[in-house]
């Protein structure tokens, strides 16, 4: 019994050792892509090198039940300093002010602000009349409570390098830092958002454009198709199409775009088993690029993230069953002694050093006035674990495609995007 538990251990603990190796292995790539990014030319004010003249650009907003944060966000793209803009924002049936809101906006801006009202469909479809009706060449999907600073417009067009890149992907980061749990957020969110994007970039296989900051060509959707309105996951979707239709998706980590956090455990639960099921579903609807040569290295990775995203959760709590079994046979006599060695095993050194090297690539050294929140990290991992296992039984049931979209609060914490004449400063 006591050998048969530490093989089946063992058995867990390589694979899941394997995925952490590979994944310090992308870590070089992103200073190699820091790097490049301070050799390249910017090109002309308000226009990334593919562009010979500055594009127009039409910012879509879907909105459902947004009365809170509207006014922020449409007020945040008008601000921009890029000139060539409209802005085409789509009310998917709310019941609350959110189409009013809009209305005003779009009067007191006309020609910039185009307001449309759907019967409720879904962010999807909502995305989808938005596109139809923009005129921009360059289409930049944002959700109703992002906060675009004056210069998120070009920075994002500078991302696009060259013919190659068909989708360009913003940098997110929280706006509400009112909370312990948003101030976690915000500064681990530079090691999974800043540092691993730009790794990928570097690869060319970035498979996700942040749902709240990207921006597409109109030629390369023409190729694509429209976005699905049968999927929670519809922004990733949208971006493995991109990369089937031959195309590679950049990361702009200087186009910020700042937008609400999940301030509640429950509002964090619900939203990460949405994110959780739509990775579910889009890797059940694109099932045949994982591990295809023909897709390149793209079709290697999401093999890879395949086993880290939706296989190694299993493998985990697999682990964890066996290592408490092995305890209760053969006692704690094998355990390691003494705290420093656990902070060792645990990779804590290794965790803080992605840390500060991710805040330093981001230029985000001020949130490391939140690493005291980090004694709640493994907390968070721990529920990320057990977040994956809990869409894969919604998924088994066929359970409803329910939003769950987050309570929004219009708390806005960064200066730089604030508007202290609007609401919810």
């Amino acid at each position: 019994m006591l050998s048969l538990l530490a093989a089946f251990l063992l058995v867990i603990a390589l694979p899941l050792a394997l995925l952490a190796v590979i994944r310090l292995l992308l870590v070089p790539c992103a200073v190699l892509f820091e790097l490049r990014q301070r050799r390249r030319s910017p090109g002309p004010a308000g226009c990334g090198p593919y562009f010979a003249e500055p594009p127009l650009v039409s910012v879509v907003v879907p909105a459902f039940r947004e009365g809170v944060v509207i006014d922020n966000c449409l007020q945040s793209v008008l601000r921009s300093d890029y000139p060539r803009l409209e802005v085409v924002c789509v009310d998917d049936g709310s019941p609350d002010d959110t189409f009013t809101r809009m209305v005003r906006i779009a009067e007191a801006h006309p020609g910039r602000v185009t307001a449309l009202r759907q019967e409720n469909a879904g962010k999807g479809a909502a995305l989808n009349t938005g596109i139809a009706t923009a005129r921009g060449d360059v289409l930049i999907l944002v959700d109703a409570d992002g906060l675009f600073r004056p210069d998120t417009v070009v920075r994002m067009l500078r991302g696009f390098r060259g013919p190659g890149i068909g989708a360009v992907c913003g940098n997110d980061r929280p706006v509400n830092l009112d909370r312990v749990q948003t101030r976690l957020l915000a500064l681990i969110s530079h090691v999974g958002t800043g540092l691993m994007r730009r790794a990928l970039d570097v690869l060319g296989c970035l498979p996700i454009v942040s749902g709240n900051s990207g921006a597409f060509r109109r030629d390369v959707l023409a190729r694509t198709g429209p976005l699905r309105t049968d999927t929670l996951g519809e922004d990733l979707e949208l971006t493995w199409r991109v990369h089937r239709a031959g195309f590679q998706v950049a990361f702009a980590p200087d186009a910020l775009v700042y937008a609400e956090s999940p301030s509640t455990l429950r509002g964090l639960w619900r939203q990460r088993v949405r994110w959780a099921r739509g990775l579910l579903q889009v890797t059940s609807m694109h099932w045949t690029v994982l591990g295809n040569p023909r897709y390149g290295r793209f079709g290697l990775y999401l093999l890879f993230n395949a086993g880290s995203q939706l296989v190694a959760p299993f493998a985990q709590v697999a682990g964890l069953v066996a290592l408490v079994a092995l305890v209760a046979v053969d006692g704690t006599r094998w355990l390691p002694d003494g705290w420093w060695v656990w902070v060792v095993v645990l990779g804590i050194p290794l965790a803080l050093g992605l840390l500060l090297l991710a805040c330093l690539l981001d230029r985000a050294l001020g949130d490391l006035r939140y690493l005291w929140t980090v004694v709640l990290w493994p907390l968070y991992s721990t529920l990320m674990t057990f977040v994956m296992l809990d869409a894969v039984r919604l998924e088994l049931g066929n359970a409803e495609n329910r939003w769950n979209k987050l309570e929004r609060t219009g708390t806005v914490s960064v200066a730089e995007v604030r508007d202290d004449d609007g609401p919810g400063s």
